[in-house]
């Protein structure tokens, strides 16, 4: 399951997709149609900037928007960054792996064959989206 941060994070993406021609969005406007609490979106946005997915400008007129077209932002990249490993189990996890205390033999466990192809489906899905797939339309 996805954070709260998670979904907000990418409900606010998908609100600077349908305004991406608009130029930047006030963070109080995107809390207030996105029904995010502002200081959290404040703290998400910030970190959404930080990996290059945001920029900001300041003054008047300023604002958040999206550096890239919606279509070229992944939401693989964005999961992962916001809520960690997409993969349900760390023995399976491609970027966060780590044994399982309990686990004798990953070739022998069939709850590892099983959380691998949960991943494997799972990515197969979130690498082949864009923010623009957020878009209500």
């Amino acid at each position: 399951m996805i954070s709260k941060k998670t979904k907000y994070a990418l409900l606010a993406l998908g609100y600077l997709a349908e305004k991406y021609d608009q130029g930047p969005q006030l963070i109080s406007e995107i809390a207030v149609e996105t029904k995010i609490p502002k200081k959290f979106l404040e703290a998400i946005l910030l970190e959404l900037k930080k990996i290059g997915v945001l920029s900001s400008k300041m003054g008047k007129g300023g604002g958040y928007y999206l550096r890239k077209p919606p279509s070229d932002v992944g939401l693989a990249k964005i999961i992962r960054f916001m809520n960690g490993p997409i993969a349900m189990l760390p023995c399976v996890s491609l970027n966060f792996y780590e044994k399982c205390d309990e686990c004798t033999s990953e070739k022998e466990c069939g709850l590892n064959k099983v959380m691998i192809e949960v991943r494997d489906t799972t990515l197969k899905v979130l690498e082949n989206k864009t923010v623009a797939d957020l878009i209500n339309r």
